[in-house]
């Protein structure tokens, strides 16, 4: 049955049977408003979109898939901030003739990835629209925390970072040119692997800046260098290339350098620490901060692309 039958009461609550209750929820869905707990007293808080045709398509990923994405780009930003998600709010703006088994299933991935930073979905909006439109926003406690904000790298510190990069954009190059295979790189675009836990130990571990990789290593990092009016020079050889993805942009006349210095999506996180405090668990060095503005590599500009922009 399509939403207009089930109707917007009907589909709220075929939604919402699906969403769970995370620790941080006091009130859920039901209500005018959710009510979270804040035990820090402040919120982090964080919104990102996806329109169809723009950040997915339904016949490359499942509306499972697509939740996970939905809920990973948020969450990430949440532990980005050194920050452990508390909780998710999602606007759903559908075509009337869409599935309404697919509004159920995108609530089963959201709900989902939340889980597994012990968060929930805990209320949001539908609306008819013409275009399948997903708006999510992300609520986080700092846990006594200070905030690690962009504008905090000092010449002198390390570049560090966690997570995997260049995988979802394979995926993405592969899907593009109507292929299915690697399995690994497809899969990598359809949801990715956010090490959420690598937030809240960077912000203990004594990190001075970080950033959520959505757009591009070399662009999210310029943004890091911009707000902390410091250059960033990367080492060539920290980025290993895995098998799959080589193979893969052989076959493609594709530079891997390029999925891996300039893809996004993976939502790998990026921090600066003191040169001489030990990296916590799952954390690389690929690099260091130095006077000057910009980002390099092994201290010359790159000349391939260095990520996403939106209007360009």
């Amino acid at each position: 049955m399509s939403v207009a039958v089930v109707g917007e009461f009907g589909l709220i609550g075929r939604v919402t049977a699906r969403l769970g209750t995370g620790r941080a929820t006091l009130l859920g869905p039901g209500d005018d408003a959710a009510v979270v707990a804040a035990p820090d007293t402040r919120v982090v808080a964080s919104t990102d979109v996806l329109v169809e045709g723009r950040h997915f398509r339904r016949d490359w990923s499942s509306a499972v898939d697509v939740g996970h994405r939905a809920a990973a780009a948020n969450l990430a930003d949440i532990a980005a901030m050194g920050a452990t998600p508390t909780a998710l709010l999602v606007a759903l703006c559908m075509p009337p003739d869409l599935e309404a088994s697919w509004a159920e299933e995108l609530a089963d991935g959201l709900a989902a990835e939340a889980a597994k930073v012990g968060a929930s979905v805990v209320g949001g909006d539908m609306s008819a629209s013409p275009t399948l439109t997903i708006a999510v926003t992300a609520l986080g406690d700092l846990e006594g925390r200070a905030p690690v904000v962009r504008g905090g790298a000092r010449p002198g510190d390390v570049i560090a970072l966690a997570g995997r990069i260049g995988y979802a954009a394979a995926g993405y190059t592969v899907l593009s040119r109507g292929f299915r295979t690697p399995k690994m790189l497809v899969e990598a675009y359809r949801r990715p692997e956010v090490p959420y836990a690598a937030g809240p130990l960077a912000a203990e571990g004594g990190a001075t800046a970080m950033i959520d990789i959505s757009d591009g290593l070399l662009a999210d990092l310029g943004h890091l260098a911009a707000a902390s009016r410091v250059a960033i020079d990367l080492t060539g050889d920290a980025f290993e290339v895995p098998v799959q993805m080589r193979d893969a942009a052989h076959a493609l006349g594709v530079d891997p350098y390029a999925w891996v210095l300039g893809g996004g999506d993976d939502h790998a996180l990026a921090a600066a620490f003191p040169e001489d405090t030990p990296l916590p668990p799952g954390w690389r060095q690929i690099g260091h901060v130095i006077h000057g503005a910009g980002v390099t590599l092994d201290g010359r500009p790159y000349k391939g692309p260095t990520g996403w922009q939106h209007f360009r």
